[in-house]
């Protein structure tokens, strides 16, 4: 073989691997849950409870998901479904001021340990 022939070499792998690799697909990347809150009004009264719909979703299954409302947190258990949907009911406390905004925070876990958060808020109104 000819020193000409050996520096080819490499180059025709190097061909071969690019033209492999451009037939395939990216794969997908494990990610964070994907979180929504549906709240059904975004202004409440003291005496009122905050309500709505919240949804976890993720290809690998959810583990858990969980809102907070004014300090209080309850969870749902996902049974590795690809999808979590509830819907909940919070009082508020009556100390809460006109104006003041009352946090609302819901978390999830996916099987593979990922986990996110969405925060929001409503506010309290006048009666």
């Amino acid at each position: 073989m000819t020193p000409r022939h050996r520096r080819r070499g490499p180059f025709v792998l190097g061909a071969l691997l690019l033209a492999a690799a451009a037939g395939c697909e990216d794969r997908p990347r494990p990610a964070p849950p994907q979180l929504h809150i549906v709240i059904t009004r975004d202004s409440i009264t003291t005496a009122d409870s905050v309500e709505g719909v919240l949804r976890a979703d993720d290809p690998d299954g959810i583990d858990s998901a969980w809102l907070s409302v004014d300090s209080v947190t309850a969870g749902v258990d996902g049974l590795f479904q690809t999808t979590v949907q509830a819907p909940f009911q919070f009082a508020v406390k009556p100390s809460h001021g006109l104006g003041e905004h009352v946090p609302v925070v819901l978390s999830a876990r996916d099987v593979t340990g990922f986990t996110s958060t969405l925060d929001t808020f409503v506010v309290i109104k006048g009666p």
